[in-house]
């Protein structure tokens, strides 16, 4: 890319006056990178679900991404929702197709469980998973081989909004003001509260110098996103 000259601000006004000069302005990313000092991984799990556009939107007019950990039987359900994730620069992980204690199940159902998520968020637009986050955060030997099976990494959480269990939108504000640089917190699709919070969310991390991160695969901590967001493409 070739690199542009910069310009006194009297010659802008000048070239601009004149009709010589168009500007482009882009004031978002130059403002959002030059803050951020770490990253955080904001996670909603349980979806897609009615709730899913009104949370994408919220995400987006906040500048903030986050990681979908989908059921399977919703992601089969709602597709275009799925797809409507990816869209919207999210990452999408598989949090089983029914949500069962998968700890209280059999290796056949565990397997059974993930491979069909796999499939079914594939078949959505989703892309295939790379990231498993088990139903109410059980997990055992046998749930983490089947998961090395899909090559996923598993990812449970640093913070607990506790939007599951009725915590105000206040609360939920608060948790988030936790995080630290490369932590996880849990909330839900579906959690009014959660989605009430966002707005407060995104100027808390901003005031503090912290972005909304991808969760990486090889560390299980959040990170910054590898690229811009590909609209139309999994990630």
């Amino acid at each position: 890319m070739k690199a542009t000259p910069r310009l006194s601000p009297l010659a802008v006004a000048a070239l601009a006056t004149a009709g010589t000069l168009t500007l482009t302005v882009d004031a978002a990313a130059p403002a959002q990178a030059a803050t951020c000092n770490g990253y955080v991984g904001l996670t909603f799990d349980d979806g897609p679900s009615s709730s899913t556009p009104a949370l994408l939107n919220a995400l987006t007019q906040n500048g903030l991404r986050a990681t979908m950990f989908n059921q399977g039987q919703y992601a089969a359900a709602y597709p275009a929702r799925v797809k409507a994730q990816v869209d919207a620069g999210m990452w999408v992980g598989n949090h089983s197709y029914t949500h069962p204690h998968l700890t209280q199940q059999s290796q056949a159902t565990i397997d059974s469980e993930i491979s069909r998520t796999q499939q079914a968020v594939a078949a959505a637009g989703g892309g295939t998973p790379k990231l498993f986050r088990p139903p109410y955060g059980e997990t055992n030997s046998t749930v983490k081989a089947v998961e090395a099976k899909y090559g996923l990494t598993e990812i449970l959480w640093n913070v607990d909004s506790q939007d599951w269990n009725g915590a105000s939108t206040d609360a939920i504000v608060a948790a988030a003001g936790r995080l630290t640089s490369g932590q996880v917190i849990l909330m839900h699709d579906w959690s009014a509260n959660s989605l009430a919070a966002i707005p407060r969310i995104a100027q808390g991390l901003a005031a503090r110098g912290l972005c909304a991160g991808m969760i990486s695969p090889q560390t299980g901590r959040a990170v910054a996103p590898t690229a811009a967001v590909p609209t139309g493409a999994a990630r």
